[in-house]
């Protein structure tokens, strides 16, 4: 288990964290928590505010992933969290030869999935992953698991050890500082677990995680 940063080659946000922040209210999380049209294809304020591919987003973070994991052409990949593919269809545009998966609790991002990988997506909830033990050479969740309420949370974390057989990368909300808790907690539309750094590496280590994790703070 160990805490790296496999997200360095993804896209920094350029939006204005303190400004968002000042316009979400509770009503923006009630329905951003629904994870339907409105967080992924509505107002900026419900989630996304247009939940498009683009190459840019994952392509180079993909490749990072596969090399890190030293991943071999018959490698097998689940998305946990995997929205409408994104990432799913790169790792596929990488190698041709991988297999992959994703589920999302979301049915209208799965309703809306790339047509590459829609085959290959279901809805299905991180606290239950319907597929068997040790399925997968690797399993990611990006901003995933945050979203549940902390038991159910920590069920996520050993059902991501659970179905994998080899290598598991997990990406939560989380601070540092008070400074960064603060715009955490102002920013957040749809996480209900969020904490320290050091709390996070103890939920892990509690659970007996044995893969690898690293933050998104709000800066």
């Amino acid at each position: 288990m160990s805490e790296i940063n496999l997200m360095d080659k993804y896209p920094k946000s350029k939006r204005n964290i303190e400004e968002r922040a000042n316009l979400i209210k509770e009503e923006h999380r009630k329905i951003a928590r629904k994870f339907e049209k409105d967080f992924f294809d509505g107002d900026r304020l419900y989630g996304y505010g247009g939940y498009n591919y683009h190459p840019r987003f994952w392509q180079e973070t993909v490749k990072r992933f596969s090399e890190f994991y030293k991943l071999d052409k018959s490698a097998s990949i689940l998305d946990v969290g995997c929205g409408k593919g994104f990432m799913l269809h790169d790792f596929q545009e990488f190698s041709s030869t991988y297999t992959v998966a994703g589920i999302d609790v979301s049915k209208y991002a799965i309703e809306n999935a790339m047509d590459s990988v829609k085959k290959y997506v279901q809805v299905g909830d991180a606290k239950e992953i319907p597929f068997e033990d040790n399925s997968f050479d690797l399993v990611i969740s990006i901003n995933t698991i945050h979203n549940l309420e902390l038991e159910d949370c920590k069920q996520s974390v050993r059902e991501i050890e659970r179905v994998s057989k080899k290598h598991s990368f997990i990406v939560v909300d989380a601070w540092r500082n008070e400074e960064e808790k603060k715009r955490m907690l102002g920013w957040n539309l749809t996480a209900l677990t969020y904490m320290h750094v050091e709390d996070w590496k103890q939920l892990f280590k509690s659970q007996d995680y044995s893969g690898d994790y690293y933050w998104f703070i709000a800066e």
